[in-house]
């Protein structure tokens, strides 16, 4: 099974990234607001992967 999200076409729209990285921040922040230690790891850990895997090592140009 191939994990890749950087070729994935499911998520080539930019307003995906966007809104997953957004409901990502949303919950950590939820969850450090709670002051719930596990799951601010947790949701801090999948906010992290998903600003590193949508906007930093994301591909700049579309794939031909």
């Amino acid at each position: 099974m191939n994990m890749d999200v950087n070729s994935h076409p499911f998520y080539k729209p930019l307003w995906r990234r966007v809104a997953i990285v957004a409901t990502t921040a949303i919950w950590f922040g939820v969850e450090l607001w709670s002051n719930d230690g596990m799951w601010t790891v947790i949701a801090a850990a999948f906010f992290g992967y998903s600003v590193w895997a949508f906007f930093i090592t994301y591909p700049k140009t579309p794939a031909a």
